[in-house]
């Protein structure tokens, strides 16, 4: 089941109606239920894989509450081992088996490629990755194991997060799940509005955009310089948006039932540097790679060589957690290098641009530090959409070439189709550009009642109007 489409506009008020109507005692099995229901209208036998994740991480985390010394680290090593070997299973393997086959024929060897017939279950990364963050807090001593096994598959199952995150620690959410959460009209409204505004990217934006992206990607050989740089452009929206929209809907579900889900997206496109980006970027995959990989092999507390391996490791495995390809690890490494020349590089810059006036914290520079940081973002999301690494370097060597405003349309995308486009974009930046000093859906809030409903209503017929529904489904649930 998928956000956008009709059976989630029926899911959702149902489960809603019957939370606030059940005891206290029976919200938690609902949401479990609802959230088992929801994840099977994909495939349902997947279940099962998630089924074998939550025994294994919920017995894992009784287990390590009491187990001392070598034993407790054995014992997470072995969930840890387990865990990720499901997901080896069903999303590395036949990559690795692949590239190993490869490998072997460049040598002059011939092995046969063992690969597997299996569908990658729905967002197996993001509730992998929940469950692995359950039991490292729980060795680490900041989390009690919880024993209720209900509650910790709620966890785990949350419907509202469950395929595409945001990935919640287990302080952040667990004790949730025992707080009574009364029907309260103003934060169901503020929910609401912020599913509403998840969907406007997605469906208005997102969806739109991705047309023109698929057609020019799709043989990107057969496009000029000006329609890979549009489509590179609208790519960037477009994840942006589809993701982004995901987070918005899950936040904004959960806090209708009464629940704070964490932020994943602070304007990332204003970042003035690499390293700003991903401090604004999926937010809580940053901070995941950030405590659970990065610190612990040192983080910027060592040596720069070794801190330049850290980043490159953190962000190598970063690409590969997005997908079993090598145009992620390569994106992904792109980023760790970018990280890593931008500070070798940092005192040049500093002394070239104050030599020519250009101080820090000055508006022209700060500008020229947005330009170039989405100039690298949008290389590497050339490398990121690529179906493979030959397709991303035409597009790359070829963008500034053959710049034909006459044949910009591509197969389904015509030159009627740019001006909603564009209008959407330049709706959404000026949304969050107004977020930033006050809340744009406060502002409408506090409008008289004759301005307030026709401007919810002017906003959804511009969904209607110019929304995509197709329920396509979200760009990260691949992962």
């Amino acid at each position: 089941m998928v956000f956008n489409s009709f059976e989630f506009a029926l899911f959702f008020p149902i489960v809603c109606a019957l939370y606030f109507t059940l005891p206290l005692r029976w919200r938690t099995p609902l949401l479990l239920v609802a959230s088992c229901g929801f994840y099977m209208a994909f495939i349902p036998v997947y279940i099962l894989v998630l089924g074998l994740t939550i025994v294994i991480d919920y017995t894992a985390g009784l287990y390590l509450e009491h187990a001392r010394g070598r034993r407790r680290k054995l014992l997470l090593a072995v969930s840890i081992v387990a865990t990720c070997l499901v997901l080896f299973v069903f999303k590395y393997f036949n990559f690795f088996a692949g590239s190993l086959t490869g490998f072997a024929q460049v040598l002059g060897w011939e092995l046969k490629n063992p690969s597997l017939a299996l569908i990658l279950p729905i967002g197996l990364s993001f509730h992998t990755f929940q469950s692995l963050s359950y039991v490292v807090e729980v060795y680490r001593g900041h989390q009690p194991a919880e024993r209720n096994v209900v509650v910790y598959a709620t966890y785990v199952m949350f419907f509202p997060q469950l395929v595409a995150g945001p990935i919640e620690r287990p302080q952040s959410l667990l004790h949730q799940f025992r707080e009574r959460h009364d029907y309260d009209y103003a934060r169901i409204v503020s929910g609401l509005k912020r599913m509403a505004w998840g969907l406007f990217k997605k469906l208005v934006i997102a969806d739109r955009v991705a047309f023109y992206v698929n057609d020019v990607y799709a043989a990107p050989q057969n496009f000029n310089g000006l329609q890979l740089t549009v489509a590179t452009v609208f790519f960037a929206y477009q994840i942006y948006c589809d993701f982004s929209g995901y987070s918005d809907i899950a936040i904004g579900s959960a806090r209708v039932l009464g629940f704070t889900l964490r932020e994943n997206f602070d304007r990332p496109y204003a970042a003035t540097s690499l390293g700003d980006f991903w401090r604004r970027w999926h937010l809580s995959l940053s901070t995941w790679f950030r405590d659970y990989v990065y610190i612990p092999l040192g983080g910027s507390q060592v040596g720069p060589w070794r801190w330049a391996r850290n980043i490159l490791v953190t962000f190598g495995l970063s690409g590969l957690w997005h997908g079993a390809n090598w145009t992620y690890v390569v994106w992904g490494l792109m980023n760790g290098v970018g990280l890593i020349a931008g500070r070798v590089t940092q005192p040049l810059r500093d002394r070239v641009l104050g030599a020519v006036g250009l101080r820090a914290g000055t508006a022209p520079r700060r500008l020229i530090q947005t330009v170039s940081t989405l100039v690298l973002i949008g290389a590497g999301w050339v490398v990121f959409r690529a179906n493979s690494l030959t397709d991303a370097w035409h597009i790359l060597t070829h963008w500034p070439f053959g710049w034909n405003p006459g044949a910009i349309i591509t197969e389904r995308f015509y030159l009627k189709h740019f001006p909603p486009a564009l209008l959407a974009i330049v709706t959404l930046e000026l949304i969050q550009f107004l977020n930033t000093r006050r809340s744009v859906g406060e502002r409408v809030a506090r409008l008289p009642l004759g301005l307030r409903w026709p401007a919810y209503a002017g906003f959804a017929l511009l969904m209607i109007f110019f929304g995509v529904f197709s329920s396509n489904q979200f760009i990260y649930f691949q992962f």
